[in-house]
């Protein structure tokens, strides 16, 4: 199918370094865009090329949510303003999604408005990967192109050559998820039940299923505080295990994550690039799925189905 708009990438702030990487995979420059910032925190985005009938894929993860969610809207408004043809919002890790439903009385649903908001900016279409929650594409009346980490974390996990391999779910909302790698996998799965004090404290957690002489992996979406990853590896330790791993799509990584993964018994926490990572942490294996998103975007943008690149 022959092309009306020529394609352009940019990115925001905080992730030039995976964008450069998606971009460079692409086979594309990465466009020219500036931020300036007022004394008082305001800051203003503008691109210094233009954009005017081309397809424009901004590249944003929107960790720490609030900054970088604003300045997506921005550059999103500035590029409708600027005449641009399309406009996709690529959001490689999705703040706010943990808001998916009211768990409790007068909450807000975050990530339903987070979806309203870049509708109102003027975005055609959204990319992003691993969400927290499947749902959340359904708070969306634009497409949405849901990715999935698995295409890179399970040729590491055959690579490792694990005998008595064994996935685990570090809790109850995670068990799709590590369900469809047993599977692919033919390994037994176990499941790390928790119950929660408030939001980043696990005050129980047992283990459901047999770990004793097995060699564990941990599946999640996101690592924050390492809390219940950390718990969960201990306690499969202590019922036998011969090693624990951890692989999870977005390092959040936040407070006492690296302290409490170095204290672990986790032998290695392997995540992607959609955020940046402390590399000071030995045990933190990092796998980019620049080349991942490069190859979604170049399908979507000629128009070619992308359920060929999901292994799960």
């Amino acid at each position: 199918m022959s092309h009306i708009s020529p394609i352009k990438f940019f990115t925001g702030t905080e992730t030039r370094y995976f964008a450069e990487k998606v971009a460079h995979s692409y086979g594309q420059p990465l466009g020219k865009s500036s931020l300036t910032r007022f004394s008082d925190g305001e800051f203003v985005v503008a691109f210094d090329e233009t954009v005017r009938g081309t397809t424009v894929f901004i590249i944003q993860s929107t960790f720490t949510p609030t900054e970088n969610l604003f300045e997506l809207l921005l550059l999103i408004d500035a590029a409708k303003r600027a005449s641009a043809y399309k406009i996709v919002a690529v959001i490689p890790y999705f703040g706010f999604a943990r808001q998916d439903r009211k768990d409790k009385p007068r909450v807000a649903i975050g990530a339903k408005l987070m979806a309203d908001l870049l509708e109102a900016a003027g975005v055609s279409r959204v990319m992003t990967m691993d969400l927290h929650a499947d749902q959340i594409q359904g708070f969306f009346n634009i497409p949405v192109d849901h990715i999935y980490a698995s295409s890179v974390f399970l040729p590491y996990i055959k690579s490792l050559n694990l005998d008595n391999l064994v996935i685990a779910s570090p809790d109850m909302g995670g068990t799709k998820r590590a369900n469809a790698y047993s599977k692919f996998l033919n390994a037994p799965m176990v499941v790390a039940h928790k119950s929660r004090e408030k939001a980043n404290v696990v005050s129980e957690m047992t283990v459901i299923g047999d770990v004793k002489g097995k060699n564990v992996i941990i599946l999640d979406d996101m690592i924050d505080t390492a809390g219940t990853v950390t718990k969960a590896a201990d306690i499969m330790m202590e019922h036998g295990a011969l090693s624990v791993r951890a692989i999870a799509t977005h390092p959040v990584l936040s407070g006492p994550a690296y302290d409490r993964i170095r204290e672990s018994q986790i032998k290695e926490v392997i995540v992607s690039d959609s955020i940046p990572v402390n590399t000071s942490c030995k045990k933190v294996k990092v796998l980019s799925v620049a080349e991942v998103f490069a190859d979604t975007i170049n399908k979507v943008y000629n128009f070619e189905s992308i359920s060929g690149n999901f292994i799960l």
